[in-house]
């Protein structure tokens, strides 16, 4: 019993932490480095993620600096960010990469809320799933007469407090997101 309480409670964490990675990819007006965190480079044949290659900075709020630890990937950096296809367009100096974030308009943020709002719903739909995993576990360790009536019905309870309490924090990232889009 003990058991199904702490995989429901590891895997929860698991699809908060998988929704805070898919959030910081969500262009906010605002540069970040995270929003390169799924670009690939074509280094020397080899897929390469370009935090491996090069130091990303952030010089201003709305520039992202790439300064490559190898001078010659500067084109291929330049070709990974561009089939990324992350809306921005790199430019260089010979030395170093820049990407400055454009502004976002009003209507695109509502956009972006929007997206937001259904990744966390597609987030608090595999904490349900996780639910009803758990409590068929639980139903069936009954079924089996390994634990009572009244052990089910309390172990039901626990995880029922256990998912309302990820749905909150959910509810919560989802809301600071959305927070930090809505931000001129």
């Amino acid at each position: 019993m003990e058991g199904i309480k702490k995989n429901l409670e590891e895997r929860s964490k698991k699809t908060i932490s998988v929704l805070k990675e898919e959030l910081n990819t969500v262009r906010a007006g605002r540069a970040n480095a995270a929003l390169l965190d799924k670009v690939m480079v074509d280094y020397y044949g080899t897929p390469t993620p370009l935090k491996n290659l090069s130091n990303i900075s952030v010089p201003d709020p709305r520039t992202l600096l790439i300064s490559p630890f190898d001078p010659k990937s500067i084109h291929e950096i330049e070709k990974a960010i561009n089939i990324a296809n992350i809306g921005i367009n790199p430019s260089n100096d010979g030395k170093c990469v820049r990407l400055v974030i454009p502004q976002v308009t009003e209507e695109r943020r509502k956009e972006l809320t929007k997206t937001v709002k259904k990744m966390g719903e597609d987030c608090k739909v595999a904490i349900r799933n996780l639910r009803r995993d758990a409590n068929d576990d639980l139903k069936k360790l009954e079924k089996n007469h390994e634990i009572t009536e009244d052990d089910l019905k309390k172990a039901l309870d626990d995880v029922q407090k256990a998912t309302d309490k990820t749905i909150k924090e959910i509810d919560q990232v989802v809301a600071e997101k959305e927070k930090e889009i809505m931000e001129v």
